[in-house]
């Protein structure tokens, strides 16, 4: 099978490209090595790479050309720096995006399509009220936050709502730009399957690191902000009280997944998560055990308006539909993580 993965060179998508080129795929990697500074040396031998972004419709389509799969993975990430961030966001995701579909509907693309999506995409997760049970979640305010009071409150009787699992049929709810552009990811990604005739598949990772991970940026994940501040000697700073509940996946089972899910015929989002959740504030313990002498996590009780407080997937129809299940445990992962080899 001849597979086009885009941001091949980046932190998951070249995880997926060692393990199509292990199992003998062939692998076209298209990738503007726009956080990268040069190609990388850990790209695989036989990969056919091309430097290109997706607003280059020359280099999109010739990187389609006779590619049997598609794993779209090449997306700017993270909260950014600010709202000032949002057009470079909607460029790089919703017209890059746009101009891959485009080009997959010009040579009439028959094959697998994968794209990857986030948890972001359900904003705060799934609470229920011992009350007035489940119900929407309005976004925190700021009085709240400011008062040291992080917990969603129940709209009905403001008392403190328990977290749940989130399953993929629970509703979008984006909170911060990022999330807006995952979320019209997914619905391009959909209609153009359903005008082509095409199963498309969705994959809403959930916290990933490890390594390749691109170090200390306001693009970065919180793992590696975290494991930068223990290499710098620095206290990590972390947010709110550190309860906030996420589910932590390592890259190893990320990259798994996508290559399972261009094995399947599945069409519909699945979360990809490890089904293990932890605190922020456990993270960022877990991690410190992997350095000598580094200070202690402080907690700041500072926070983001864009930041949810819990969201943690089921993951269970990623198992029944795809097979998949992770392995990669979060005490082992955390340790190995802590001297992994991260990107400038």
């Amino acid at each position: 099978m001849r597979v086009l993965v885009t941001g091949g060179a980046g932190f998951i998508g070249s995880h997926i490209v060692d393990r199509l080129v292990a199992r003998g795929d062939e692998v076209v990697v298209l990738d503007s090595l726009a956080v990268q500074d040069g190609l990388p040396d850990y790209l695989p031998d036989g990969v056919d790479f091309r430097v290109g972004d997706l607003s280059d419709e020359a280099a999109v389509q010739g990187a389609v050309a006779g590619v049997d799969a598609v794993c779209h993975q090449a997306a700017r990430v993270g909260l950014g720096v600010d709202f000032n961030d949002v057009s470079a966001y909607v460029r790089d995701n919703d017209l890059g995006t746009a101009n891959l579909l485009r080009a997959l509907w010009n040579r009439s693309f028959k094959g697998r399509l994968v794209v990857a999506s986030s948890m972001v995409v359900y904003g705060e997760g799934r609470y229920n009220c011992p009350d007035h049970g489940r119900g929407d979640v309005p976004p925190r305010s700021a009085a709240d936050l400011d008062a040291g009071r992080f917990e969603p409150r129940c709209p009905t009787c403001g008392e403190d709502l328990d977290w749940e699992t989130v399953p993929e049929h629970a509703g979008f709810d984006p909170r911060n730009v990022y999330a807006a552009t995952k979320v019209h990811t997914e619905h391009l990604s959909f209609l153009y399957g359903r005008e082509a005739g095409v199963n498309v598949c969705a994959l809403r990772y959930h916290n990933v690191y490890g390594p390749r991970m691109p170090r200390d940026t306001p693009y970065a994940g919180v793992a590696a902000i975290f494991r930068s501040a223990f290499e710098a000697g620095r206290a990590p700073r972390v947010f709110e009280d550190g309860g906030q509940m996420r589910d932590f996946v390592h890259v190893d089972d990320v990259a798994r997944a996508n290559v399972l899910a261009l094995d399947s015929d599945w069409n519909g989002a699945c979360n990809i998560a490890s089904g293990e959740p932890h605190s922020v504030g456990d993270m960022a313990n877990a991690l410190a055990a992997g350095f000598t002498g580094v200070p202690k996590p402080v907690v700041t009780g500072e926070y983001r308006l864009g930041d949810v407080r819990h969201v943690v997937a089921s993951p269970d129809l990623a198992e029944a539909v795809l097979g998949f299940r992770a392995e990669t445990r979060f005490d082992k992962g955390m340790a190995e993580f802590a001297t992994a080899p991260l990107r400038a």
